[in-house]
């Protein structure tokens, strides 16, 4: 079930976005935790913070993952050449950057629903 919300390949409907759009989010709050942690145990970070108090380094992994995971919606649909798509990204990742990483994923969850 998990697999499936998760298809990047797959059109969702606006219910399927809420869910995705949750998953990741469940996601990248593992996946930065943990890795702010494992750095900041082997000494390499300092002070990561929590990842709701929006530290540098949280910015930077959740913008990483918003790039990511549009990226692979992009090149898997084949919605490189629509220019409302590539917009739609560059606007996440704007969004993730300067505002939040939980409002950048939200464009993330409505390229999912655009067909090809």
């Amino acid at each position: 079930m998990i697999g499936k919300i998760l298809d990047v390949g797959h059109v969702r409907s606006t219910v399927g976005a809420f869910w995705f759009y949750v998953l990741s989010l469940v996601l990248l709050v593992g996946i930065s935790t943990t890795v702010v942690h494992f750095f900041g145990m082997a000494g390499i970070i300092e002070g990561g913070g929590h990842f709701f108090s929006g530290s540098e380094i949280h910015t930077l992994i959740g913008t990483l993952f918003v790039l990511f995971v549009s990226g692979l919606i992009l090149t898997h649909r084949k919605l490189t050449s629509d220019i409302f798509s590539v917009l739609l990204v560059g606007i996440a990742i704007y969004l993730a950057y300067t505002t939040s990483v939980l409002l950048g994923l939200i464009p993330v969850a409505l390229l999912t629903t655009l067909k090809k």
